[in-house]
C-alpha cells in the first residue's frame, strides 16, 4: 500500500485500483451508448474529479469537448459548509447547445450538484447530467438525480484517487477511509 506513514493514516481500502478500473469501464460504456451521435461537453469539477475525469474520458469513444470548473462547499474541512463557490475556466455559454455531463469525485450532501444544476440552467444548458465516482447517500441534504454513479459507499471520510484531506492523498491510486486520528487533531 505504500509507506508506513500512509498505511497508518487509513482504516481500510474502500475502492481498490482494480475496482476503479472496472467502474471507469462500466461508466464509460454507459456514456458512449447514451451520447452516441450527440454533442457532448464533459465538465470536470476541480480539483477532486481531475483524475477520475482524465481516466474516464480516455475510455469514452465518442467525440467530446471538455472544460473544468471549480465548485466547492468543503474548503479545508471534512464536512460540507453548504455554500458553493464557482470559478469557470471557459466561456460556458458558447457550449450551451451541447449536452453537458458534469463529472465529480463524490456526491455527499448534494449541495454542490444542486447548485451547479441551477447555475448551468442559467447558462442556457437544457440537457444537464451528472456523473460521480462515489455516492455517500447517508450524508444527503439535498436530493439530486445523478445518472452515472461509480459506487455507493458508507459514511466515512475517504481520500485517494483525487479526493483529499487538506490537499493530501489525491495522488493515491485507490480510495481509502481516512483514520479519524488524522483529521481530529
Amino acid at each position: 500500500m505504500g509507506s508506513k506513514y500512509l498505511h497508518e493514516d487509513f482504516k481500510k481500502i474502500i475502492v481498490s485500483e482494480e475496482e476503479i478500473k472496472g467502474i471507469i469501464s462500466r461508466v464509460a460504456n454507459e456514456i458512449n451508448a447514451h451520447y452516441a451521435g450527440k454533442k457532448l461537453l464533459v465538465c470536470g469539477i476541480l480539483k477532486g474529479a481531475f483524475i477520475f475525469m482524465s481516466d474516464l474520458i480516455r475510455q469514452i469513444t465518442i467525440p467530446l469537448e471538455l472544460t473544468f470548473i471549480t465548485a466547492s462547499s468543503y474548503g479545508q474541512g471534512t464536512v460540507s459548509r453548504g455554500g458553493v463557490k464557482v470559478i469557470e475556466y471557459s466561456d460556458l455559454e458558447k457550449y450551451n447547445h451541447f449536452n453537458i455531463l458534469v463529472v465529480d469525485d463524490i456526491l455527499d450532501s448534494g449541495n454542490t450538484l444542486c447548485f451547479l444544476k441551477d447555475y448551468l440552467k442559467n447558462k442556457g444548458f437544457a440537457n444537464i447530467e451528472f456523473c460521480t465516482l462515489l455516492d455517500k447517500p447517508e450524508r444527503r441534504e439535498k436530493e439530486i438525480y445523478v445518472k452515472y454513479i461509480g459506487k455507493r459507499i458508507e459514511n466515512e471520510f475517504v481520500v485517494g484517487y483525487g479526493l483529499d484531506y487538506g490537499e493530501k492523498y489525491r495522488h493515491l491510486p485507490f480510495i481509502a477511509a481516512l483514520n479519524e486520528k488524522v483529521y481530529m487533531k
